[in-house]
């Protein structure tokens, strides 16, 4: 279950990693973060955030043309 949520579906790289980098800002360590995201791209751009970040990507799956992402914050 995730403590907070970023729907950023609907918009194209960067944007989706820009909300969730403002969202993160606001959380505490050990809280999820779920993205939902349409743009495909996503997949690559999460994982590469989580790398560089240090961020646990903890799921990602497609929800009916939806890619979700749930990430554990750092």
């Amino acid at each position: 279950m995730a403590d907070q949520i970023v729907d950023a579906k609907g918009l194209n790289c960067p944007l989706p990693i820009l909300r969730t980098k403002k969202a993160i800002k606001e959380m505490s360590a050990g809280q999820v973060l779920e993205i939902q995201a349409t743009d495909p791209g996503s997949v690559a751009d999460f994982e590469a955030f989580c790398r560089t970040t240090g961020n646990e990507m903890l799921a990602h799956r497609v929800e009916n043309g939806t890619y979700v992402f749930e990430i554990k914050i750092a």
